[in-house]
């Protein structure tokens, strides 16, 4: 499963994300490092199901449909906020950076207000820096990368004489507890001009040029701008947007988001998941407060912004920075089903280059080890195992064993 962690100061509404995005009920208070330790949960990323392309009622398995949208289970993780200095402890630092490394993606929740100080203590909206506090925190990220590519520095360069693999192979080996791949840590070498030299002549500017490297190429970042119906939050977002043009910026309030999944929980409102607008079911049974909560997010934040964007940030982690694509195995091609009837059962995120042979591993591992072919349920075509996987496809892994 796809996972994704929430990273940023304290105080920037880190874990009202998460609770919007999973439905959870994980603690929230204004005291810095209430998130003493990560709280995970599943959420959900939505895409354009192909049912109605194909034009069947699906019955999903593994996931759910609402109104031709499939909404796919991904795992979020809520870590600790840091302050600067965290990468030599401070805070809550070591705890929060070993899980990072555990994540395909990283969403960097920002108080788009300014509503928070240096230390991560609330604060006026404008009173803080929201670009100071996006630099301070991505450099105790690349601060922590550096030291974990230091430590390894003379194991690799003992492992390269022994064993004769190359320098890329060793360091993927040696990094393995940040979950980088040989094209990833190759890429990197390849971009800070390190990939023939040799490892033992390596300088400080070397080893911190490759930590930030690859720190970028394998925990890609999406900054969601929290707080956006605070006083101060446009400007500043304007501000964010020209600073960090590399990265993609996206305006979100998560308190609205909560509130309305929590209303429509209870059944107060019609809420879908990243909708425009939601609909009272009954005025006459909500409390002159609960009015006025929910005229709130439609005054300061839907009018606004058009959306939360919790579900839109979600959706653009997954789908935009990672580039997955979302495939739909079945067992029998004609009704688009699985053995038991389920048509449109289950849906994979597969990465971008991922093949049809990549798919059968997902499903079952003696599946991809006797796989012959992949057949397009769409065109009845035959594909080679090495077939590159594409946006909704519908595929049938014919196999060995299913073909006696």
């Amino acid at each position: 499963m796809i996972r994704i962690g929430l990273f940023g100061k304290t105080n920037t509404g880190k874990t009202t994300f998460f609770n919007a995005a999973t439905l959870q009920s994980a603690k929230i208070s204004t005291y810095p490092f209430t998130t003493r330790k990560p709280n995970v949960a599943t959420a959900q990323v939505q895409t354009l199901c192909p049912c109605r392309e194909v034009r069947v009622k699906d019955n999903p398995v593994n996931s759910r449909c609402i109104g031709g949208w499939r909404f796919i289970p991904i795992e979020l993780i809520d870590l600790p906020g840091l302050i600067k200095g965290a990468a030599v402890g401070k805070g809550l630092g070591n705890q929060f950076l070993n899980v990072a490394s555990q994540a395909d993606a990283l969403l960097h929740i920002v108080d788009a207000s300014g509503g928070i100080d240096e230390e991560g203590r609330i604060s006026k909206p404008g009173m803080g820096n929201p670009i100071l506090d996006i630099r301070d925190i991505e450099e105790e990220i690349v601060m922590w990368f550096s030291a974990t590519v230091r430590r390894t520095l003379k194991r690799v360069a003992k492992r390269m004489t022994k064993t004769r693999t190359t320098l890329e192979e060793v360091l993927t080996g040696e990094l393995a507890g940040l979950k980088v791949s040989v094209r990833q840590v190759r890429k990197a070498l390849e971009a800070v001009n390190l990939e023939s030299k040799n490892v033992e002549r390596w300088k400080e500017d070397d080893v911190r040029d490759f930590g930030q490297k690859i720190r970028v190429i394998s925990k890609p970042t999406l900054i969601i701008a929290n707080k956006m119906d605070l006083p101060f939050a446009d400007k500043f977002l304007e501000n964010i947007i020209e600073e960090f043009k590399e990265s993609a910026v996206v305006p979100c309030c998560s308190e609205a988001e909560l509130a309305l999944r929590r209303a429509e929980e209870k059944g107060f409102v019609e809420y879908v998941l990243g909708e425009e607008v939601f609909r009272v079911v009954d005025q006459g049974k909500l409390t002159k407060e609960q009015l006025w909560a929910l005229n709130y997010v439609q005054q300061r934040v839907l009018s606004r912004w058009l959306r939360t964007g919790v579900q839109f940030g979600l959706n653009m982690c997954v789908f935009k920075l990672l580039g997955m694509n979302s495939v739909y195995p079945v067992e029998n091609e004609r009704t688009l089903s699985d053995k038991r009837g389920n048509v449109l059962p289950d849906v994979f995120l597969m990465p971008p280059m991922a093949t049809a042979k990549e798919l059968g591993e997902q499903i079952h591992s003696d599946l991809a080890r006797t796989m012959l072919y992949a057949l397009d349920a769409r065109t009845g075509v035959r594909l080679p195992s090495d077939y590159i996987l594409h946006d909704r496809d519908i595929l049938k892994i014919v196999s060995a064993t299913r073909r006696k």
